[in-house]
């Protein structure tokens, strides 16, 4: 298994760890990472590792079998032998521009409260689809109320719960296409605003900011129809 460093401090930008498995495909897995691997709609980390004598480009970070994560490099390249301590360095600019845009998206299900049916994550804007007939017809008001949240620079931050609590609880869960991340007893969750002034609370395995305000400003773009019953709002930040 890779011990995923990231889930308790999305803001480690490097560390050392092991190269324990390599892929048929030329993939590297290590004993510990800060890479995210891509999943729930946000893209996986890339960066590089550094060796004695080598260096590689990681072009994407995807899941493997069970608990394994796995680096992909960018070009076929010379890979470090297995029980080779290696370096890992993020693309930190990219992956704070993850965070800032996965956090504004769990402010917009706020905003917008309605069942969430699809979402992605890029560098400089998101986008989440609603189970929604009609669009918004105020636009600029899903705006300014985003931009209100933000603005109160309120506190993220994760808890566990158990699968059975969760299950107890269905309402925590928003998305109709992304399931809780499971498989270990326990849910981790993300919550915005403290225990007595919460704005959120739902299942996520990705990484966010430690407060709204590191999100900046953000603007509603095109809102486009798609399905019957399927609004897509797009969000972009500055």
């Amino acid at each position: 298994m890779t011990d995923p460093l990231f889930r308790d401090d999305a803001y480690l930008r490097s560390a050392d760890s092991n190269v324990t498995r390599l892929t048929d495909e030329g993939g590297i897995v290590l004993d510990q990472t800060v890479f995210y691997p891509t999943g729930g709609g946000q893209p996986g980390d890339s960066g590089f590792l550094t060796w004695d004598g080598g260096r590689i480009e990681i072009a994407t970070t995807i899941k493997g079998e069970g608990a394994e994560i796995i680096l992909v490099p960018g070009e076929p390249s010379a890979l470090p032998p297995i029980g080779t301590v290696v370096h890992q360095e993020l693309d930190w600019e990219r992956r704070h521009h993850h965070m800032r845009v996965h956090t504004a998206l769990h402010l917009l299900s706020v905003v917008v409260p309605l069942p969430v049916t699809g979402g992605a994550i890029g560098e400089e804007k998101g986008r989440l689809d609603f189970d929604m007939e009609e669009a918004p017809e105020d636009k600029l008001a899903i705006e300014d109320a985003l931009n209100a949240l933000i603005e109160r620079d309120l506190i993220v931050s994760t808890q566990w719960i158990s699968d059975e609590d969760l299950d107890a609880n269905p309402g925590l869960v928003k998305t109709m296409s992304v399931k809780p991340p499971r498989g270990t007893g326990r849910v981790r969750l993300v919550r915005i605003g403290s225990a007595s002034e919460q704005v959120d609370l739902q299942p996520c395995g990705g990484t966010h900011v430690h407060s709204t305000a590191e999100i900046g400003k953000v603007r509603i773009g095109k809102i486009e129809k798609k399905g019957r019953q399927n609004r897509r709002i797009n969000l972009h930040i500055d």
